[in-house]
């Protein structure tokens, strides 16, 4: 079974950070395109960030420049999401994805998706 699973969600104060972890099992991330999404309540999903492996920069226009930033460690089989001076509208369900073709991400779809983690900002 293919999968995803994203851990390091949670609550923090404004202007803090959190570290995000996708692991995939079942199948190894080489080869695959890989992306950071987020969804809040009542708001269409975001595309984040996106990679095709390690050590590249995100092919998809990054939402928040300078605030997150992705990256891969296919030896792990894990694509991390850094996010630094989180605010209030940051707050939502973030997920990871991976697709063979990179053009499907930027579009907002792929083949793999993980459950998601919640991150709440607010003081």
């Amino acid at each position: 079974q293919l999968q995803l699973v994203e851990s390091g969600g949670g609550y923090v104060q404004p202007g803090g950070s959190l570290r995000l972890s996708c692991v995939a099992s079942g199948f190894a991330l080489d080869g695959y395109a890989t992306g950071w999404f987020r969804q809040a309540p009542g708001k269409e999903r975001e595309v984040i960030s996106c990679v095709i492996q390690s050590d590249d920069t995100s092919y998809c226009p990054e939402l928040t420049p300078g605030r997150f930033t992705i990256s891969r460690d296919d030896a792990k089989n894990t694509v991390y999401l850094q996010m630094n001076g989180l605010q209030p509208e940051d707050t939502a369900t973030y997920f990871c994805a991976a697709d063979f073709k990179p053009f499907r991400l930027l579009r907002g779809e792929a083949d793999i998706w993980g459950q998601g983690t919640q991150v709440t900002v607010s003081s």
